[in-house]
């Protein structure tokens, strides 16, 4: 379960960011970044942040609603940063997914001391200084409740693409190479969200 160990090692404002959708062939990537200016937050939010992977889609829409309540009481920072199909094209998956954090940052309005990167790598241009964190969004509360922000803002765009590209079953595989998805992407071929640099769909491009 997350803490606020990593936070505490610093004596100022600290940001966690993680990203959702590295994995996925379409859509962007999607990154969160939460700020916790007080520790006096809802106690559901402390019982239940955990990777959120390992959490339902009923408590993470849950934990979602509970931040942006933090964020009205002025008791958190938090930002969504998106980096587009077409951009991870040209930078690379790793690289947008950086981009989507910095975008995220900015969102929140954060000027950290310290970033808390989910990860083994730290970026090199945020402006901040930063501290990858191995599995990070299951050790601190700020990078796991930027986790659920990611997780929860791309699962609500995928499905809303699922509405304008139907028979890829992007609101049940959030974009990952499913049976559904490449039976898609047999019969209808490659959409403009799609990202065309990832090697399962350039074989369609053929």
């Amino acid at each position: 379960m997350p803490d606020f160990l990593l936070e505490d090692e610093v004596n100022g404002v600290v940001a966690g960011v993680d990203e959702a959708g590295r994995g996925p062939w379409v859509g962007p990537v999607v990154a969160g970044c939460a700020v916790f200016l007080s520790r006096e937050v809802d106690e559901r939010l402390l019982l239940n942040l955990n990777d959120s992977k390992k959490l339902s889609k009923k408590k993470r829409e849950m934990l979602y609603e509970l931040l942006q309540q933090e964020k009205a009481k002025g008791t958190m920072l938090i930002g969504i940063g998106a980096a587009s199909a077409q951009e991870i094209d040209e930078i690379n998956i790793l690289n947008a997914s950086f981009l989507a954090m910095k975008r995220a940052i900015a969102a929140a309005g954060a000027k950290p001391d310290l970033v808390l990167v989910d990860g083994n790598r730290e970026p090199k241009d945020f402006g901040f200084k930063c501290k990858a964190v191995v599995k990070g969004d299951a050790k601190s509360y700020s990078i796991s409740a930027a986790s659920i922000l990611a997780k929860v803002y791309r699962d609500r765009l995928l499905e809303e693409m699922a509405q304008k590209y139907s028979g890829y079953g992007f609101e049940k595989n959030a974009g990952y190479g499913t049976k559904a998805h490449i039976e898609g992407l047999k019969q209808f071929g490659v959409t403009p969200e799609h990202r065309k640099s990832y090697a399962p769909v350039k074989e369609f491009l053929k």
